[in-house]
C-alpha cells in the first residue's frame, strides 16, 4: 500500500512535512470505487464506514422519498456530495431498463455493496462491475435464505446465529462464500435484541472488511454447500399467527421470532392481540385472573408480571406486552386496567423537555406541518428505523434521558409519548412496572413492608429452585419472614443480567452526569424512607432504632450523596513523554469501570456496609451483583425496590440473598466478575482471595478482621476517656468492625477507670431495640451469642478478672450483658481474637512505658483500626505514627465519615472504603498513546 501525506493550505496542496502542522493521510492504493445498492441506517452505516477507510463511493442507489422523506442512506450521501439514484424499480417485464442502466454504468464502479437492499437487482447489474457484487445476509447461510432470515433463526430454535457477506450470483442467497460471523441465541432474543447486540454492530465491521479483502485480493470464494440448506418465506403478519397446539419452547420461539416484526398475534375477545417481549417461565406459576384466548385448550392467566400462557406439555411462558389493532400497546399484567393511568402536570423544566421533544418528532415527521397531542408517530410515516433515531436524539438533547424502543410502540401519540417521558423522568414507569411481594408488618406505629424475593434484572423472582430460610427478630427470637435462598443458578442469572446491563444496556450508554442525577435521586428515596428502614433494620439486626436512624441509614445516605458528587468528576491525566522525532506523541490516561463487580457484606450494619461498597461502584460506571448476610437480608431487598423508584434501569443492581457457601463462593469464581469487594472475617477473606485468584484473577478489596488497640494514657481527660472508651467497645452492641478489642490503661488511672466503666454501664438499658430509650439491643443472631458467651468462658479460664457481665440477659431474645475483663495478658485468647461483641478487654501498661504499649499494641495481626487519649499533642503524634492500622483516633473513637478513606493493613485487608481512593478500588486506568 502505498501512503502519501498531505497537507491542505487553502486550495493547495503541498508533499512537504512542516513540523507542527496537522496532516491528513490520503490512501491510493487497494482502495476501491464503490457503489452502495440498498437503504436503511445499516446501508447508512456502512456507506460512513467505507468512506471512513478510504474507499471512494461513487454512487448510491436507493429508494424513493417516502411520505417526503428520504431514506437514511441518502440523507448522509446527500449531505457528502455523493450522486444519488433514487429509483423505484431497477426493470420492467423482466428487462433492465436503459435510462437506469445508464445511470448506474456512469458511476465506474469497480465493486457493488448491498449491505440492504429491498428491490431487484438485475443480473446485468450485478455482473458489470470488475468485481462483481457483495451482499450482506443475516444467517449462517446456506442456513435461512430468503427475506426473513432473523426471524427464522429463533422461530425454529438455534443456538447460533450470524450473518454471511457472499458473491451475488443468480440464485436466492446461493453465491459464494466471502465470511461469516456467528454468536450465540440468548434464551430470551427477540429479532431486536439479536439485531442490536450482534448483527447490527458486527455486520457493519464484516461489510467493511470484505471490502478490504477484496481491495487486497484477499477476498475468498468459498462455494455454498447444499446439505443443511433451507429457504423460508417471508414472514408477514397475516401469516404470523399463533397455533396453540404445541409446546412452551416452541410458543416463545415463534413469539419472540416475530418481534418486533411482524409480530405473533391471536384473537382475544373478538381482537387481534400481538405478544411481545416473551421469556421461558422456569418458576412455578404467579396467581393471577384467567384470560380467555381463540384457539388456546387453556386459558392464559394475567399476572402481575404479564400474562401466562401454557403449552401442550404443561410448561409455560410469559409475555411482558400486548399490543391492540389501534396501535396502542400495553403491559399484559394490566390488560385488565388498561386506561386507568392518570394524567400528570408538567412542571416548567418538564415543559421544555416536551418542547425539545416536540422538536426532535417534527424533524423526523417533516411531512407532518404541525406535531399536535393528537399526532400518531407511525401513522404519520415514522418506521422502525425512527424509532432508534428518537430514542437516540432525546438521549442527546434531553441530559441522558434514556429511553427504550418499547416506549415509542406503547406510546404513539405525541401526547401520551409526552407523559410517557414524564413518568420516565420521575421514576413512575418503574415504580408501576415492578411488582413486589410483601411482607407487611405494623410495626413502631407504621405498617413495615418488606420484600423478601432475590432482586435480578429488575425484578423480584423466587429462588430457581423455589427453597426459602427463615429470617430471625433476634429481639425474641422470633420468624419476621421467608426470604428465597439464591442457588448457583440465580447467581448466574444476576451476573448475566449485570453483564448484559453494563455491555449493551443503557447504563453502559449513559453519561457520568445522569449517573449521578439517579445516585442523587436514591440518596432522596433512602431518606424519604428512612423511618422504614431504620425499623426493618431493627427487626432483621437487632440494632437499637435510634442509631439505626442516624448512622446505619443516615450515613448510607451521606454516602450515596457523596458518590453522586464524584460520577462526573472522574478524570484521568496527560503524561509527557520522550517525542520518537521527527514524530510528536500525546499520552493520557482514562479512568474506566471494571464491567460486573461482586459485593459480600457482613450483618452487623446490613444497609451501610451495602452503601459504602455499591455507591463507589455505581459512581464508577459498573454494575453490581450484591449478596447480603443471610441473616440480614431484608434492608438490603428494601434498597432494590427503591433504586427501581430511583430509575436504575435493569441489571444494573442485583440482590441475592442466600449463604456464603453457595452464593458467596460463586461470586468469587465466576468468569464474568471483574471486581469482588468483600467485608466479614480474616479466614473468609482468605479463601475468597484464593478464589479470585484461582478463577480469573478478579480484582480484589478486603475489609476484615480487627483487634484495635486503644490506649489511654494518664494524662488524658479521664470522663472524656471513660465515656468514648465505652463507645469504642458497645457501639452497636459491640458489632463493630473497629471495635476496641483491647484497651490498654496506663497503670496510675487503670482502677479509677474501671470503676467508672461498670458504674456507666450500670445506667445503661437493654431491651426492645424499638424502645426509643434503650441503649443497648440484642446481639444479631443466636449463634454469635452463643460464640460469645464461649468467649467469656475462655477469659475465666485462662484467668483473666470478670468484672462486670459476661451472661446472656434472662429475656426472650438473644441479649448478653455488657462485660468487663481485666487482667488480660498478653498471651490470653482475650488479648489475641476478636469478640465482635460488647466485651471490653482492659489490660494495664506501667507508667510512662510509651515504647513498651506500643510494642504490646502492635503485637497483632490485625491492623482495621486504633485509638489514643492524651492531652499531649506530642506524644498523641508519635503514637499515630507508630500504631500498625489503617485508621487511628486521636481523642476520639467511631468518627467516621464518607469523605475519608477507611481501610486496613495487615490481616485486616486492603484496599479502602469511602473518600475518592474508593473510586479507585472500582476502576481501571487505561494509558493512551498517539503519534501526530
Amino acid at each position: 500500500m502505498c501512503i502519501y501525506v498531505y497537507k491542505f493550505i487553502g486550495r493547495q496542496i503541498t508533499r512537504r512535512w512542516l513540523p507542527g502542522e496537522k496532516y491528513v493521510l490520503v490512501y491510493f492504493k487497494n482502495k476501491l470505487k464503490l457503489a452502495l445498492i440498498g437503504q436503511s441506517l445499516f446501508g447508512q452505516e456502512v456507506y460512513s464506514h467505507l468512506r471512513k477507510e478510504g474507499h471512494r463511493v461513487v454512487g448510491v442507489f436507493t429508494v424513493p422519498d417516502k411520505d417526503g422523506k428520504a431514506d437514511p442512506l441518502a440523507l448522509a450521501a446527500e449531505k457528502d456530495g455523493t450522486p444519488v439514484f433514487k429509483l423505484p424499480k431497477w426493470r420492467v417485464k423482466g428487462k433492465t431498463i436503459k435510462e437506469v442502466a445508464e445511470a448506474y454504468r456512469s458511476v465506474g464502479a469497480d465493486l457493488n455493496v448491498l449491505p440492504f437492499c429491498t428491490q431487484f437487482i438485475p443480473m446485468d447489474i450485478i455482473d458489470s462491475p470488475k468485481h462483481g457484487s457483495i451482499i450482506y445476509h443475516p444467517s449462517i447461510l446456506p442456513r435461512h435464505r430468503g427475506a426473513s432470515a432473523i426471524n427464522w433463526t429463533l422461530i425454529m430454535g438455534d443456538k447460533k446465529a450470524g450473518f454471511s457477506v457472499f458473491w451475488a450470483d443468480d440464485g436466492l442467497d446461493t453465491g459464494p462464500i466471502l465470511l461469516q460471523r456467528s454468536c450465540d441465541v440468548k434464551a430470551n432474543d427477540t429479532v431486536d435484541a439479536l439485531y442490536n447486540r450482534f448483527l447490527f454492530p458486527e455486520g457493519i465491521k464484516a461489510m467493511v472488511e470484505a471490502v478490504q479483502l477484496i481491495a487486497d485480493g484477499k477476498a475468498p470464494r468459498i462455494p455454498q454447500p447444499e446439505e443443511g440448506a433451507t429457504y423460508e418465506g417471508i414472514q408477514k403478519k397475516e401469516n404470523a399467527e399463533i397455533s396453540w397446539d404445541q409446546s412452551a419452547e416452541v410458543l416463545h420461539n415463534w413469539i419472540r421470532g416475530h418481534d418486533k416484526v411482524p409480530g405473533a398475534w391471536t384473537e382475544i375477545n373478538g381482537q387481534m392481540v400481538t405478544f411481545y417481549g416473551s421469556t421461558l417461565l422456569n418458576s412455578s406459576v404467579p396467581p393471577g385472573e384467567p384470560l380467555e384466548i381463540k384457539g388456546a385448550k387453556k386459558p392464559g392467566l394475567v399476572t402481575k408480571n404479564g400474562l401466562v400462557l401454557f403449552g401442550n406439555d404443561g410448561k409455560a411462558l410469559m409475555v411482558r406486552n400486548l399490543q391492540f389493532e389501534d396501535g396502542k400497546m400495553i403491559l399484559a399484567s394490566q390488560y385488565f386496567s388498561a386506561g386507568e393511568t392518570s394524567v400528570v402536570e408538567l412542571t416548567a423544566e418538564e415543559v421544555k423537555v416536551a418542547e425539545t421533544i416536540k422538536v426532535i418528532w417534527a424533524g423526523i415527521l417533516s411531512n407532518v406541518p404541525i406535531i399536535e397531542d393528537s399526532t400518531d408517530f407511525f401513522k404519520s410515516g415514522a418506521s422502525s428505523m425512527d424509532v432508534a433515531r428518537l430514542v437516540e436524539e432525546i438521549r442527546q438533547k434531553c441530559g441522558g434521558l434514556q429511553l427504550q424502543n418499547e416506549d415509542v410502540y406503547m406510546a404513539t401519540k405525541f401526547e401520551d409519548f409526552i407523559q410517557k417521558v414524564v413518568r420516565k423522568l420521575r421514576g413512575k414507569d418503574q415504580e408501576a412496572e415492578l411488582v413486589v411481594d410483601y411482607v407487611s408488618k405494623e410495626v413502631n406505629e407504621m405498617m413495615v413492608k418488606m420484600p423478601y424475593q432475590c432482586f435480578i434484572n429488575g425484578q423480584f423472582t423466587d429462588a430457581d429452585d423455589g427453597k426459602t430460610y427463615d429470617t430471625i427478630n433476634p429481639t425474641d427470637g422470633s420468624t419476621i419472614c421467608k426470604v428465597s435462598y439464591a442457588s448457583l443458578a440465580d447467581v448466574d442469572k444476576a451476573v448475566a443480567a449485570a453483564k448484559d446491563a453494563f455491555e449493551n444496556g443503557e447504563w453502559g450508554r449513559m453519561n457520568a452526569r445522569e449517573r449521578g442525577r439517579l445516585m442523587y435521586r436514591l440518596a432522596d428515596l433512602l431518606e424519604e424512607n428512612q423511618e422504614e428502614l431504620a425499623t426493618i433494620e431493627a427487626l432483621d439486626s437487632g440494632a437499637v432504632y435510634t442509631l439505626a436512624l442516624k448512622t446505619h441509614v443516615g450515613m448510607s445516605v451521606q454516602t450515596f450523596r457523596y458518590f453522586a458528587g464524584w460520577c462526573d468528576k472522574i478524570q484521568g491525566s496527560t503524561i509527557p513523554i520522550n517525542q520518537a522525532r521527527p514524530n510528536r506523541n500525546l499520552t493520557f490516561t482514562k479512568k474506566e469501570p471494571l464491567g460486573v463487580c461482586a459485593i459480600i457484606i457482613p450483618w452487623n450494619y446490613p444497609l451501610m456496609m451495602l452503601a459504602w461498597k455499591s455507591a463507589a461502584c455505581l459512581a464508577a460506571g459498573n454494575t453490581l451483583v450484591l449478596k447480603p448476610a443471610q441473616v440480614t437480608p431484608l434492608t438490603a431487598l428494601k434498597f432494590a425496590e427503591l433504586s427501581v423508584k430511583a430509575g436504575f434501569p435493569k441489571g444494573v443492581i442485583n440482590i441475592i440473598p442466600g449463604s456464603g457457601g453457595i452464593a458467596g463462593q460463586r461470586l468469587s469464581e465466576h468468569p464474568d466478575i471483574r471486581k469482588l469487594g468483600f467485608t466479614g472475617s480474616t479466614p473468609i477473606g482468605k479463601q475468597i482471595m484464593k478464589s479470585c485468584a484461582v478463577s480469573n484473577l478478579k480484582k480484589v478489596s478486603l475489609e476484615l478482621g480487627g483487634k484495635s488497640p486503644l490506649i489511654i494514657f494518664n494524662d488524658c481527660e479521664l470522663e472524656k476517656a471513660v465515656r468514648m472508651g465505652m463507645g469504642a467497645v458497645f457501639f452497636n452492641k459491640g458489632e463493630n468492625c473497629i471495635a476496641a478489642g483491647r484497651l490498654f490503661v496506663e497503670e496510675s488511672i487503670h482502677d479509677e477507670f474501671v470503676t467508672r466503666v461498670v458504674e456507666e454501664i450500670k445506667k445503661m438499658k437493654i431491651g426492645d431495640p424499638l424502645d426509643r430509650s434503650t441503649d443497648h439491643g440484642p446481639q444479631n443472631h443466636k449463634a454469635h451469642l452463643e460464640k460469645l458467651l464461649q468467649y467469656c468462658e475462655t477469659g475465666v479460664k485462662e484467668g483473666a478478672t470478670l468484672v462486670y457481665g459476661g451472661r446472656q440477659v434472662q429475656r426472650p431474645g438473644f441479649f448478653m450483658e455488657p462485660t468487663v475483663f481485666t487482667d488480660v495478658e498478653d498471651h490470653m485468647y482475650l488479648a489475641k481474637e476478636e469478640s465482635f461483641g460488647p466485651i471490653m478487654v482492659i489490660s494495664k501498661f506501667q507508667n510512662g512505658d510509651i515504647d513498651g504499649v506500643l510494642q504490646r499494641a502492635n503485637n497483632t495481626e490485625y491492623g482495621l483500626a486504633s485509638g489514643v487519649f492524651t492531652r499531649d499533642i506530642n506524644k498523641a503524634m508519635y503514637v499515630s505514627e507508630k500504631l500498625e492500622a489503617g485508621t487511628v483516633f486521636i481523642n476520639t473513637y467511631n468518627k467516621t465519615d464518607v469523605a475519608a478513606p477507611f481501610g486496613g493493613v495487615k490481616q485486616s485487608g486492603f484496599g479502602k472504603d469511602l473518600g475518592e481512593e474508593a473510586l479507585n478500588e472500582y476502576l481501571k486506568t487505561k494509558t493512551v498513546t498517539l503519534e501526530y
